[in-house]
């Protein structure tokens, strides 16, 4: 099974290279699939502000929350909207600025060996069928690609950081997506 995957950037997903990453440190394997939700403004979707966010294109004008996170330069591999579009910002060979202070395991610094996937969503609203189909078809082509991340490394940012995160939140379907991943190798 080829994975599509070329110099890092998933072929089925639309390119939007952000400024917001750099080397992931010598010889580091990836092994680990973050999962995170995100919308902006806060509750709201289709906006095109997440995309702005990721590459410091942000108009703090537009909304006050924009003011609070105005100085923040984050990113993530990967972005799935509302409809099941997937955006990549950051090369898979590359480290995004995704998950921050944490750890998985006895390990920190998940930024180094993670793949972080963004999905449209709050932690108060089911995510869309669109979304898991997409996000499930992503992560078949990732552990293709980088075999090291087995269905046990497939995490929640609430995982490793669990005194700062709760995403991707109760309504994330764990045994659905899990279910329909394992489904779909067969």
């Amino acid at each position: 099974m080829r994975s599509g995957f070329q110099e890092g950037w998933w072929r089925e997903a639309r390119r939007s290279p952000s400024p917001n990453f750099n080397e992931r440190p010598e010889g580091e394997v990836v092994s680990l699939l973050v999962i995170h939700n995100i919308s902006l403004p806060p509750g709201q979707f289709g906006t095109g502000k997440v995309e702005a966010f990721f590459q410091n294109q942000l108009d703090c004008r537009e909304h006050p929350f924009f003011q609070e996170i105005a100085t923040l330069k984050v990113s993530a591999h990967f972005f799935i909207e509302r409809d099941g579009c997937v955006v990549q910002f950051v090369s898979c060979n590359d480290r995004a600025w995704h998950a921050g202070v944490s750890c998985y395991g006895e390990r920190a610094g998940c930024n180094d060996f993670s793949i972080g996937i963004e999905l449209e969503g709050t932690d108060f609203e089911p995510y869309t069928n669109e979304q898991y189909k997409a996000l499930v078809r992503l992560t078949q082509a990732l552990r293709v690609q980088y075999p090291e991340i087995t269905y046990e490394r497939i995490c929640g940012h609430s995982d490793i950081a669990p005194a700062r995160k709760t995403d991707p939140g109760p309504f994330f379907e764990w045994a659905r997506f899990l279910n329909e991943l394992v489904k779909e190798k067969t």
